[in-house]
Order: C-alpha cells, then sequence, then structure tokens
C-alpha cells in the first residue's frame, strides 16, 4: 500500500472544529497533520451543541456526525454515561465497510471498540487523561449537589470500563504520567504528546502590561482557578489581570466586579484568545487537578512571555523547567511581579524550542502514528 492510499477512521467524541478547548485541540491538529503526510482521514464525530464544520472537509477525506443519545435513562447504565451515549449503529455500519485502521479518541468513544466485528483490526486509542482521576477531581471542584454524585458516579462507572484498552493495539497516552499509569495496567501503552496549534515557538518582543488566564470557566475546575487569581494573587495589587472564558459562575463574576485591577472577557474566539496569550506579559495558570496535559500550558509556552503556574499544572509533563512554577499564593505573587518587569528572551526561550520543538511537534509525532497504523 502506497502512503497516499493509507486510510484512517478517527472517532472523536466532539466536533473538533473550532479547536478551541483542551480535546478537540488535540484532535483537529492530530487529523490535520496526519492529512498533510497523506493520510486519508475519515472522521467520524459525535454531536451535541457544536454546528458541523465546513473547515473539517478541507483536510478529511470525509466527516460524518452522529447525534449523542442524551437521555436521562442513560444515567441509570452500568457503562459511563460519556460512553454509553457515544453508541451509533450508523457508525458501525460505515467502519465494517472496509478494513481501515480505527483511532478512537478518548474512553469517551470506546463503546464500539471490543465488538468482535472489528476484531482483527488495527485499533488505537488516543487516552486524553486517566478518566475517573479526572471524574473524581471535577467531583472535588464542584459545588452543586447533583453534578458532584454524577461526577463520582461516572468515575466509578469508567474505571470498571477502563479494561476495555486491552482491545486496543496500542494506547496514545498524552503525557509521561498517564504513560506510567497505563503501562501499569496495559502492555499497548506508547506516549504521544498532545497536538496543537503551534510550529515553532514565537514569543514576541518588548514587555506587555497585563496577566491573563483563559479557560472554559463552565468547569468548576477554572472558575476555582480564575477565584484563587482574583482572591489571592491580584487583589491588592497594580498588575492587571485579564480573564478571558465562557460561563463564568456569579461569584467570580461578583468578585472580578469588586476589583479595579481585574477584567473578565467572555465568549471571545479563539484568534483573540490566542492574541491575548501572545501580547501578555505573563500567562497564569494555577490548576488544582494534575491530569493528563493542559493544551493552554503549549500554546503559553510556544507564543507567551512568561509562564508562572502551580505545581500540578506541570506535574508529569516534563515541561516544569520552561515555567516558574509555584504553590503558595504569596511566591506566585512574587514571581509574577518580578516577571512583570523582565523581557521573554536569552537562555529561557532557547531551551523552550529545544524541548518543544523536539517534543510537541505535530508532523514528527504524526509520523510516529503513521508508524503503527501501516
Amino acid at each position: 500500500m502506497t502512503l497516499a492510499e493509507q486510510h484512517l477512521h478517527i472517532i472523536s467524541f466532539d466536533i473538533p472544529s473550532p479547536p478551541d478547548y483542551g480535546g478537540v485541540i488535540d484532535v483537529y491538529y492530530k487529523a490535520k497533520a496526519l492529512a498533510d503526510l497523506g493520510v486519508m482521514v475519515h472522521l467520524h464525530a459525535f454531536e451535541y451543541g457544536r454546528a458541523h464544520a465546513k473547515e473539517l472537509t478541507r483536510f478529511c477525506a470525509s466527516v460524518h456526525y452522529y447525534p449523542r443519545r442524551m437521555g436521562k435513562h442513560q444515567l441509570f447504565s452500568a457503562l459511563p454515561y460519556m460512553v454509553v451515549s457515544r453508541r451509533s449503529d450508523a457508525l458501525m455500519v460505515r467502519l465494517l465497510k472496509d478494513d481501515h485502521p480505527i483511532l478512537f479518541e478518548g474512553l469517551h468513544s470506546c463503546f464500539h471498540l471490543g465488538d468482535p466485528r472489528l476484531h482483527g483490526r488495527n485499533r488505537l486509542v488516543r487516552a486524553h487523561n486517566v478518566e475517573h482521576d479526572y471524574y473524581m477531581a471535577l467531583a472535588k471542584a464542584e459545588g452543586n449537589a447533583f453534578r458532584r454524585t454524577y461526577f463520582i458516579n461516572e468515575a466509578r462507572k469508567l474505571q470498571r470500563f477502563e479494561p476495555v484498552l486491552a482491545e486496543a493495539d496500542g494506547v496514545l497516552a498524552i503525557s509521561p504520567k498517564d504513560e506510567a499509569y497505563f503501562k501499569g495496567h496495559f502492555g499497548n501503552v506508547t506516549h504521544l504528546p498532545a497536538f496543537h496549534a503551534c510550529d515553532a515557538v514565537d514569543v514576541a518582543d518588548g514587555l506587555g502590561d497585563f496577566a491573563f488566564y483563559h479557560g472554559a470557566l463552565g468547569v468548576a475546575e477554572n472558575d476555582q482557578a480564575a477565584l484563587f487569581l482574583v482572591q489571592k494573587i491580584f487583589k491588592g495589587t497594580s498588575v492587571r489581570l485579564v480573564i478571558a472564558g465562557s460561563n463564568a459562575s456569579n461569584e467570580l463574576k461578583r468578585e472580578v466586579a469588586k476589583s479595579r485591577n481585574i477584567e473578565l472577557r467572555e465568549d471571545i474566539g479563539t484568534e483573540e484568545i490566542h492574541r491575548l496569550v501572545r501580547e501578555a506579559q505573563v500567562n497564569v495558570l494555577p490548576t488544582f487537578q494534575a491530569t493528563g496535559i493542559k493544551l493552554k500550558l503549549l500554546l503559553c509556552l510556544f507564543t507567551g512571555r512568561h509562564v508562572v503556574c502551580n505545581s500540578p499544572m506541570v506535574e508529569g509533563t516534563g515541561l516544569a523547567e520552561l515555567c516558574n512554577v509555584h504553590d503558595s499564593a504569596d511566591a506566585m505573587r512574587t514571581s509574577i511581579l518580578a516577571c512583570m518587569g523582565a523581557p521573554a528572551n536569552g537562555q529561557a526561550i532557547e531551551r523552550r524550542v529545544q524541548v518543544l520543538e523536539e517534543r510537541f511537534s505535530n508532523a514528527r509525532n504524526a509520523e510516529r502514528i503513521l508508524g503503527l497504523i501501516r
């Protein structure tokens, strides 16, 4: 088979365009990098709120959409809701029309992974997280009792469902920490770094005049991180902080309204986010959930000036040396103040080039996938 004839089915948990949040960023740029190598990508995306994307047809050989089964009765299934809601007879019909390799994006999309009709097919799974750990962390950050109970139950179901990964020919772990976990349970694990929007490290000259935090604020963990910055780090300082994200909590809005030096920008586009990351003097990235790898960390390291974060943001990623890492509010505040007057250049940026452009090259990592499916 020639390279031009290489086909790959990719089953995505969501429509990956626009690539504006963690998981779909990885899916989008992975599919694009494979297509750039000449792979005929057949994308299958579950839809639940995001519009069909003509953009995907620019580099995918075919794009198919499937509605998620969102009924509340799915909550009573023994399978995780995020898995059982992504089953589709129409998807299976299309997969069975050929014998092309299949890449399942996340445990979310693995309902059909163990189907006997797919035995003998080359099947890979991209593990975006240790999902039961991720959901248990969501539960700890959640203030709503119903949602907290849902996350706890989902975490338990995900842990019981996880052994399905033994059916795959390969599990592609997104971080070194996740690789170590999966290797402790399965014999088919490879570390494949996250795909992302950047081709090269490109940091602006000069000084910015604000600090920046961005995230999906409807996710309790991100809202919690933003509140931490407002209440514990920037309150009472002269440094301007811009927070960007959608669905901010009322508590966060109230706290921002009290602060003259803090601004909340909701529902802005991906291009505007990227511009703010690049123009900020400091990108501040606290998290209270050390799971997977945060794609926004990569964006900030490739295109932002200084990055100040805490240990959970870089735990198990191998990227701590590229950031200013502090766990106390006082130390983080002191570091931000120091960075506000210091250009981002010299050896620190050279080291980013060495680490990021080697490990996180989309083209090189797409070639690794190609080696697994040919």
